[in-house]
C-alpha cells in the first residue's frame, strides 16, 4: 500500500496522527483507479465522495448553455477534487471530473468523513485547515480572473504550477485561463 505513506505525509503536513489513528483514517478511504479520459464524476450523477489524488492529473469542468467547456480546476498529486457543491448537498453533479492521465485516487464519502471527524479529532482540524486553504485559493483565482491580464494569468499559473504545462494540453490551459488558444500560444512563445 504505497498510497498509505502518501496520504499520511499529506495529512501530517497539517496535523500529527498516532499509528492507531492513521489506521482508522486509512480504512475510511477507498482506492479507485481511472484510465486516461475516464470520468470520476459525470454531470447529473449523485456525488457522494471527495477524492485525494495519489497519482495522475484530472480536470473539473462545467459547461454553459451553448455547451462550451469551462475548466474550473486541475487536480494533481496531493490535491483534492470533487464537485463540491453537489458533494456538500448530497446532490447531482453540475460538473464533470475527468482523468487527463491514468490516475489513482482515494475516495472519501461524506459519511466516512463525518465518522473520521468523530473518531479522530485531529481530522476535524485537518478538514478545517484544508477548507480554509481551498477558499483562499478559490478567491485568489477569481480575483486573478477579474483583475489580471492574460499575460499575468499565464505567468502566475506558470510560476505556481510549471508541471501543469508538461501534463495538460495547451487548449485546456487556455480554457482554464479564459483565453483563446492563439493568445496562449503567443504568451508561451515569449516565455
Amino acid at each position: 500500500m504505497e498510497y498509505a505513506s502518501v496520504l499520511r505525509q499529506h495529512i501530517e503536513e497539517l496535523v500529527t496522527l498516532s499509528d492507531d489513528a492513521f489506521e482508522i483514517v486509512l480504512n475510511a478511504f477507498v482506492p479507485v483507479s481511472l484510465s486516461k479520459k475516464e470520468y470520476l464524476i459525470k454531470v447529473g450523477q449523485k456525488v457522494g465522495a471527495e477524492y485525494f489524488v495519489v497519482r495522475g492529473c484530472l480536470k473539473t469542468a462545467a459547461y454553459d448553455d451553448a455547451g462550451k467547456e469551462h475548466i474550473i480546476q486541475f487536480a494533481m498529486e496531493n490535491w483534492w477534487v470533487s464537485d463540491y457543491p453537489a458533494y456538500a448537498k448530497h446532490g447531482n453533479a453540475e460538473m464533470d471530473v475527468q482523468a487527463l492521465e491514468d490516475c489513482f485516487v482515494l475516495s472519501l464519502s461524506m459519511e466516512a468523513r463525518a465518522a473520521l471527524a468523530r473518531q479522530v479529532p485531529e481530522m476535524l482540524t485537518f478538514y478545517e485547515r484544508k477548507a480554509l486553504s481551498g477558499y483562499v485559493a478559490t478567491q485568489k483565482r477569481v480575483l486573478s480572473l477579474l483583475r489580471n491580464s492574460a499575460k499575468e494569468k499565464y505567468e502566475l499559473l506558470l510560476d505556481q504550477y510549471p508541471q501543469l504545462f508538461q501534463r495538460v494540453p495547451k487548449k485546456m490551459i487556455a480554457h482554464y485561463l479564459g483565453v483563446s488558444r492563439e493568445t496562449l500560444s503567443r504568451l508561451h512563445k515569449y516565455d
